[in-house]
């Protein structure tokens, strides 16, 4: 599933300079349209460790009005949210109608840790993945565009970004030792990755395999993947008003219409000859 995310993809310093304008221009112009609409835009970003996941974010909230943005990270849950509801935490944070949400170490992350650590069956993990279809689905029939980007690397690319990462000083402290604790278990985690992304990827909440090595092409395609999905839900969103507004229209017709229909109906009365007499 990976192996088209491990070619080595990149596109040229000048070739991004040359588009990222437009593109911009493009994104601000559909944020300041998603004010008015009547949905929200959320987008998860999950996968390997060092390949872009936080940059790409701060990205969008620097190319984007970020007074419109939600974004969220999460750690282990406190003890008040181990109190309430499985979701309860991601619920509150979900964007209003209008606005984008920005999500990292979403509702996948402890699902995947606990099938790479052993702490879940697969099956175990299947169920909880599909209560998160489930979720996902409830919030897109209310009207969300949902957008699910998971940056991969290879083994070999995750460790010579870690090791930069390392090396300069102002980046040193985004390394930490669970890091290099889940590279020892990369082929579990591209395992369990595997399966997570097959059963979750759904037309109504689609996964995309971005490959996070140069980090101007993974910003590319996350940047136009969420342009034209954005345009796309414009347009869906408008056939279905559309729809459903030629639906109650017909429908309020034929309502209107049965009365006169039943008043052309003849009645016994009707059949009656009137002129007819009686002879005294």
């Amino acid at each position: 599933m990976f192996e088209a995310a491990e070619l080595g993809r990149k596109i040229s310093r000048e070739d991004f300079d040359a588009m990222a304008p437009g593109l911009r221009t493009e994104l601000l112009d559909l944020q300041q349209q998603l004010r008015e609409a009547d949905f929200p835009v959320i987008v998860l970003f999950a996968g390997v460790d060092g390949a872009g996941k936080n940059e790409t974010v701060n990205l969008l909230n620097e190319w984007m009005d970020p007074r419109w943005i939600v974004t969220r990270a999460y750690g282990p849950p406190s003890d008040e949210e181990r109190e309430r509801p499985e979701y309860w935490r991601y619920w509150r944070d979900l964007p209003p109608k209008g606005k984008v949400g920005l999500f990292l170490s979403s509702w996948y992350h402890h699902p995947l840790i606990d099938r790479v650590t052993g702490a879940i069956t697969p099956a175990e993990l299947d169920e909880r993945l599909e209560r998160i279809v489930h979720f996902e689905k409830t919030l897109a029939d209310e009207g969300a565009l949902i957008l699910k980007f998971w940056m991969h690397l290879s083994e070999k690319a995750q460790k010579k970004r870690l090791k930069s990462l390392e090396k300069d000083p102002l980046t040193a402290w985004q390394v930490t030792r669970q890091d290099w604790q889940h590279w020892e278990m990369y082929d579990k985690f591209v395992s369990a990755a595997e399966r997570l992304i097959m059963h979750t990827s759904k037309g109504h909440a689609p996964w995309q395999i971005v490959e996070g090595a140069d980090p101007r092409y993974r910003s590319a395609v996350v940047l136009q993947t969420l342009k034209d999905a954005i345009t796309k839900h414009f347009a869906t969103r408008e056939a279905q008003k559309k729809v459903n507004a030629e639906i109650k229209g017909k429908a309020k017709a034929k309502k209107e219409a049965k009365p006169a229909a039943l008043a052309q109906q003849p009645s016994i009365l009707s059949s009656l000859d009137m002129t007819l007499t009686i002879e005294g």
